[in-house]
Parts: C-alpha cells; structure tokens; sequence
C-alpha cells in the first residue's frame, strides 16, 4: 500500500466493512452507507475542511468517484451525529488492529475544548449544564468549553478518551474513565501511565497500583524527587506532541459544534482521522508513525 488520502480511505472503508456489521436497514437501506460516512467524516477533517455546507460544496465537485451519493448539509450533520457509538468503535478497533495496542507505556493528559468566546454565547448555549469554565496554566488563558482527556501510547494511538467539564478534577476523570474501561485495562499488564503534576494523589496511586497500574509524574515542589523522574522529562515531550498533532493539523479547537453531541462527534472525528493516520502508516511501514503530511491534500 502507499501513503496517500486514496489509499487510506480504501483500506479504512474495508476495514470498516468487514470488521462492524451495523444492523439491517428498515425499509429502503441509505444511498450513503455507515462505511461511506465515517470516510467521509475522516476525509473532512484530514482536508481541513471546519465547515460542513463548505465540505459538501467541495466533496461534490472533488470526490464524486469515491462517494457517488453525497447528502444535503442538514442530511449530512444529522447522519454524522447518529454515527457517534460507530466512530467511537472505529478508534477502537483501528487500535486493536495496530501494534501500539499491545504498548503498556500510556500517556495522560488534559486539553481545553473551547466553545464559546462571548458571555451572551454562554448564556444561550445548549452546552449550559455540560460546559463550564476553566483555566489553561499552559497558555495562561481562562476558557468556556469542556476539557477532553485522552490516554494513548507514545505514538499517539487514543486508547480511551472522555470530554468532561473543567471543574471537574483530572484525577477524578481518570478514575471514572479507568472505571468505565475495565475490560481494557485488563487485557494489559504492567501499565506504566506517563501524566503531569495535575494528576498527583495518593488515593489516586493506590488505585491506579491495585490495578495493576504504575503512575510515572514530575514530582511537586513540597515532594522528594520521584523514581523515574529524569526520564520522565524525556518522554513529557510526546504528551505535547499528541495535543499539537490534533490542535495545529486537526483544528482540534475549531471544531464548531453548539450541542453536546455536536462536540462530541466533532472530537471524535478528529481522534478518528488521527487513529486512523496512524493505523494505515503503521501498516505501510511509514518512519514517522503520527505524519499526517501524506493526506491533507
């Protein structure tokens, strides 16, 4: 196979026939099928289209031979945003089928999710009750939105993710994720989780250890030097990396979405087209694991 948005979206559109048998169709079954669209989703966001009436403008004119039906826009949002459990399966099962599953070094971290700039944005927003406020020591900034956390290997493959509100704690949303994916958990062993001075808590190293987890952290300014500390400002570089890929090539930030759902598959399809650029390098063999370069023209 080679590097190029073609081939990629072949060999995804394969991957996601054969591996999710989505249920029979009612009545007539959709010009556009479930595999049509998540490729379509991924296409979008590799091309750095952020508007979908400007995505579809472009898809009509420009991929008519991949995707012989393109729906209207308010087809397309609607489509997309009730294949949400289908592209969260898709992250999944495209990290299953690479190497980096078997990866027992995870990295954690937390990063803003912007989504709105204007106190009459927050007040009308049907994100009142999800959203909230919070602040961004990285770039010393306050923000209305919610915070998505990710845990995934140092190469960049998500292995679970969440979107919370920034009240909520770092380490209590860890928990609750670690808590909702057991069974993942599970299928590791000797997990050592890579995180930053956010996460520091006894509780939390107690819990995490009696599943068999060990918490790599910089070490706070009232602690002792931590074991393993000295490599950890080695690897701390990657968690950084991870969030640029999806915030400078993704637009991870300029996502658009007004609802919860709206959020949540726009998140998605960008942890989607990142596992999946990922994926098919790891299959090509391509050097740089996480080079979305081939595929955004």
């Amino acid at each position: 196979m080679t590097q190029d948005l073609d081939t990629l979206l072949t060999a995804l559109y394969v991957k996601i026939d054969d591996t999710i048998r989505t249920p029979r169709w009612l009545g007539r079954p959709p010009l556009l099928t479930d595999s049509e669209l998540v490729c379509l989703a991924v296409a979008q966001v590799l091309l750095g289209a952020r508007s979908e009436a400007h995505w579809i403008r472009y898809a009509r004119i420009h991929l008519r031979a991949w995707f012989p039906y393109l729906p209207q826009r308010p087809g397309y949002n609607k489509r997309l945003r009730a294949a949400l459990p289908l592209i969260k399966k898709t992250i999944r099962d495209l990290a299953r089928d690479s190497d980096f599953w078997f990866d027992n070094h995870w990295i954690v971290d937390s990063t803003p999710i912007p989504c709105g700039m204007s106190r009459p944005t927050v007040k009308r927003s049907d994100l009142a009750g999800w959203a909230g406020y919070g602040y961004c020591a990285s770039h010393s900034r306050f923000f209305w939105g919610l915070r998505l956390y990710l845990v995934c290997t140092p190469t960049g493959m998500p292995i679970m993710w969440a979107l919370a509100n920034p009240k909520i704690g770092e380490r209590e949303v860890l928990a609750a994720m670690l808590e909702v994916e057991a069974g993942v958990v599970a299928e590791h062993t000797g997990i050592l989780m890579i995180s930053d001075k956010g996460f520091a808590s006894k509780t939390l190293e107690r819990d995490l250890a009696e599943q068999g987890i060990q918490l790599l952290r910089p070490s706070r300014k009232r602690d002792k030097a931590r074991y393993g500390e000295a490599l950890l400002k080695k690897v701390r570089q990657l968690i950084e990396s991870v969030n640029d890929t999806l915030k400078g090539q993704l637009d991870l930030e300029q996502h658009g979405g007004r609802t919860f759902t709206g959020v949540a598959v726009r998140i998605a399809q960008r942890l989607l087209a990142m596992a999946a650029a990922i994926w098919h390098n790891n299959k090509t063999g391509a050097p740089i694991t996480r080079s979305l370069i081939a595929y955004d023209h």
